[in-house]
């Protein structure tokens, strides 16, 4: 028995339900599901997406029997229809259109008005008793299948509409009579011979086949395929193909269509919203060629069909329990739906809704979980765009932060510090960003950099500090010298203004306005119902104390990162830490940590007050040292000068310190091993600081974390230090503080002997970034060169920066967390990478047990959201 692959909807039964959506998609499953609701939907069949992958497996052929149900189901919709296909005295039309099983709007191609052709429009026209209603179906046709089937572009069909209403004198293509409209069909017919050099087909059974055929292709255009890949939607899902009797919305004044919302999804307000239009087909609503109405001007037009429309509202979405898109088309005064699916909605809504829908009864908080999307969250944190708003696009990068920022060109850190200080707005632009730029990003409204990718560290710092970053936009030539950046033609120089879209990684020219989210009670009150439901811990990666009471604003229940290489990059720090770096022997060190220990301890002071009652993860000094020292002459020459040194003695010893493989060299705990002073140091302000306050009331709880450990050997070299340096300042100040002492996991080798380091270490935080580079063998900075080349060929499926690599980093994380808790049960686990911020790497976070995850502050909500829905997706 062949296999089935057609599934018929309408007509009063259906093959199918909305359980089928993998199979059906979307659209071919919610039609089945409202025919057995009883909704009036035109009858139709959907060939599944499991015909879509044999179709492309086969090398574009159909999969054996699929053909034959499909001249089957076509019979019986003429049958209910008491119509035939391609028959000119009664012709059959029917829309050909794509359905995944999740929505992908205007991602894949429909046909309308399908079975067209010279003698079946007459037949047409005939019937309804309007040639004009006929012909503007006609050329319509044409132009459809013409672009999405032949491949000839809408524009040049777009001339021939133009200049047959130019020539009519008619503003809009209703006013356009029958015998124009036929001469438009007839010359888009010519047009396809042209551009084919084949004649247009008029059999409607090749017309089919040619849009069933087109609809599968279409799973692989391009715009599909980078939608895909924003929202990870897997490329062998495949898509439907629904095949539906058409209904004409065009057939004058008592007929229309429209697309509608059952609230609103910019608000979630629960109001029927939408937009119609009388005497016309979908695509015109959406286009933009004329201006639809409010939904609510139809009571007005056609009281009886609006009424029936209210009715089929609140059924669909007590059915579904969720607002629905619907498209509905009224053909001389009777209404029929055409679709229905979850409705796309912005964060704000999302909330809204998922809120009144647990109080009014109708799903649970559980369900509303997952209601909410991590972007929506997102949303809510940052400024955006005002969304009325016309940008003046001028490139395109990576999305690295979201938000928005508008501001002066600046080229140099140094200068956005000199115009934040006058008060000035700017935009740090930059070829790439280093640690030296911390300031300059800092003073920042946002960055943008020609290269690097979405964990750059342009983006990591950015998403940090919650500012926006456009990242990679490789068509910017940036010329510091002469303080210019060019974009094609285009020129911008220091000072021009420019908008950045954090969202979806555009650069405009000129300030947009920007409108900041609406916090409204609903989003308290759902975050609350997040931290009811979720197991995982939520922590933050923090620098400061302004970034680590903004974090606990948003709901971080500690410090899993507090990067101390950070603070020693301040304008005031640097010249001491470079002393210290400089020095020819241990006592030239000691005398410039001297002058960095009071500036470490009153940093630790604040993070500690702003942390009050939680814990707080220190991580000592981690890059190599030649990172805080220059690399051009004219800088090298200028740090002599200001040393009293020679250039040529400090050019040397700049040279001495340069690594050929700095991740892989002296850093880390290699450099306390090599200089435990270093250690004895940051370990003395941490402890000074946990004393100073403490004494004041202030609840501490420092966990003192070593990093790059790959021997147990190394944390315990390194815990000698801490624990000397702790028992000196607690007993000098007198007063007890809890503390731990941990390793940072970021070497392959650690995961290996976890069980052994597990046996020191009181706390393992796994540091994701560093891991994946040494798994993969991959630089974190580098492989933007060809990691889009590996995701277009699906030699990845995710760019493992992004998101945690399972199948490879996360069994390293796997083993450390099995390995390190097989010796020590008690052993607290995290992360503390930029994964800890990601959704699907929360939910590996949460399969494999670990205590918390930490991650910036504005991911902070957003990984309370995965964590709960992680245990909503695994543990019930």
């Amino acid at each position: 028995m062949a296999q089935k692959y057609v599934y018929a909807f309408g007509g009063g039964s259906a093959e199918g339900g909305a359980d089928m959506k993998d199979l059906l998609g979307g659209k071919g499953a919610n039609l089945a599901e409202m025919t057995r609701l009883g909704i009036p939907v035109p009858p139709g069949f959907t060939i599944d997406t499991e015909a879509c992958i044999k179709f492309f497996v086969s090398g574009g052929s159909y999969p054996g029997g699929m053909w034959k149900q499909v001249e089957e189901h076509l019979a019986e919709v003429e049958r209910l229809t008491d119509k035939k296909f391609g028959e000119a005295k009664n012709p059959l039309l029917v829309s050909v259109r794509s359905g995944s099983r999740v929505s992908m709007p205007g991602m894949m191609d429909t046909v309308l008005n399908l079975g067209l052709n010279d003698e079946t429009v007459e037949g047409l026209a005939k019937k309804a008793g309007d040639a004009r209603f006929a012909y503007d179906s006609y050329r319509r046709f044409v132009t459809m299948f013409g672009d999405v089937v032949l491949g000839v572009p809408h524009s040049e069909f777009e001339k021939i509409l133009e200049e047959q209403k130019e020539k009519q004198g008619a503003k809009l293509d209703t006013e356009l009579s029958a015998d124009s409209l036929k001469a438009i069909a007839e010359a888009g017919k010519r047009l396809v011979e042209e551009r084919t050099g084949k004649p247009f087909p008029d059999e409607p059974i090749e017309q089919l086949k040619l849009a069933i055929n087109a609809v599968f292709n279409s799973w692989y255009n391009e715009r599909a395929k980078t939608y895909r890949a924003k929202y990870g939607i897997p490329e062998d899902w495949g898509t439907a193909v629904n095949v539906q009797v058409m209904v004409f919305g065009n057939t004058g004044s008592n007929s229309g269509t429209g697309v509608a919302f059952t609230r609103d999804p910019a608000t979630g307000a629960n109001e029927f919203y939408g937009e119609y239009l009388m005497n016309a087909q979908g695509e015109d609503v959406v286009a933009g060629i004329r201006t639809p109405e409010e939904i609510s001007k139809l009571a007005e037009q056609m009281p009886d069909a609006y009424e029936q429309l209210l009715d089929i509202r609140e059924r669909l979405e007590k059915h579904y329990r969720d607002m629905q898109d619907v498209e509905f088309t009224i053909e001389h005064g009777k209404l029929y739906m055409l679709q229905t699916r979850s409705g796309k909605r912005t964060g704000a809504a999302a909330i809204k809704v998922a809120v009144d829908m647990v109080e009014s009864g109708m799903i649970t908080k559980d369900e509303a979980m997952l209601r909410v999307e991590p972007d929506h969250i997102e949303q809510m944190l940052h400024r955006g765009i005002d969304p009325n708003e016309q940008l003046n696009v001028i490139a395109k990068g990576l999305p690295a932060s979201p938000g928005a920022a508008v501001g002066g060109i600046v080229f140099t850190a140094n200068d956005a510090i000199a115009a934040k200080e006058a008060g000035r707005k700017v935009v740090l632009v930059r070829a790439e960003t280093s640690p030296e730029d911390v300031g300059g990003m800092i003073a920042s409204e946002g960055i943008l950099t020609a290269r690097g990718g979405m964990t750059s560290h342009a983006a990591v710092v950015a998403r940090g500090m919650g500012k926006c970053c456009v990242a990679g936009v490789s068509a910017l030539v940036i010329d510091e010298e002469k303080r210019t950046l060019t974009v094609g033609g285009l020129v911008l120089k220091e000072a021009d203004v420019i908008t950045l879209d954090g969202a979806n990684g555009l650069v405009a020219t000129g300030a947009a306005k920007l409108v900041d989210p609406e916090m409204s009670g609903d989003f308290g009150k759902f975050m609350g119902w997040v931290d009811e439901i979720r197991k995982l811990g939520v922590r933050t990666n923090a620098d400061t104390p302004r970034d680590s009471k903004r974090a606990r604003d948003f709901g971080a229940e500690g410090i899993g990162l507090t990067r101390t290489e950070h603070m020693f990059f301040e304008a005031d720090r640097l010249p001491a830490m470079r002393e210290m770096i400089l020095a020819e022997d241990e006592k030239g060190r000691r005398a410039a940590l001297a002058k960095l220990l009071p500036m470490q301890r009153e940093d630790f002071i604040g993070i500690f007050r702003a942390m009050d009652g939680l814990p707080v993860t220190i991580r000592l000094l981690d890059p190599p040292l030649h990172e805080f020292l220059p690399s051009h002459d004219s800088d090298i020459e200028a740090l002599a000068n200001d040393m009293g040194v020679s250039f040529e003695h400090l050019r040397n010893k700049v040279e001495e310190l340069r690594e050929m493989n700095p991740m892989l060299g002296h850093r880390g705990c290699r450099l306390g091993i090599s200089m435990p002073e270093i250690t004895e140091m940051q370990a003395t302000a941490i402890f000074e600081a946990a004393c100073k306050v403490k004494k004041e009331g202030v609840q501490v709880f420092p966990e003192v974390m070593v990093p790059l450990i790959g021997k147990v050997e190394e944390l315990e070299n390194q815990k000698k230090v801490i624990d000397k340096a702790a028992k000196e300042v607690l007993a000098k100040e007198g007063i007890a503080v809890g503390y731990m002492v941990g390793t940072m996991i970021e070497i392959p080798r650690a995961c290996l002997v976890a069980d052994k380091v597990a046996e020191v270490a009181e706390f393992f935080s796994f540091g994701t970034n560093d891991l994946t580079q040494m798994t993969f063998g991959y630089s974190r900075d580098d492989a933007g060169r060809f990691i889009a080349d590996y995701l277009k060929m699906g030699i990845l499926p995710d760019d493992p920066f992004q998101s945690i690599d399972v199948e490879g980093v996360g069994d390293m994380v796997r083993m450390g967390v099995e390995r390190g808790r097989s010796t020590n049960p008690k052993l607290k686990i995290g992360i503390c990478g930029e994964h800890g911020g990601e959704p699907r790497s929360v939910e590996f976070c949460h399969k494999v047990g670990m205590d918390y995850v930490s991650c910036s502050p504005f991911r902070v909500p957003v990984a309370r959201l995965a964590a709960a829905q992680a245990v909503v997706k695994f543990d019930k």
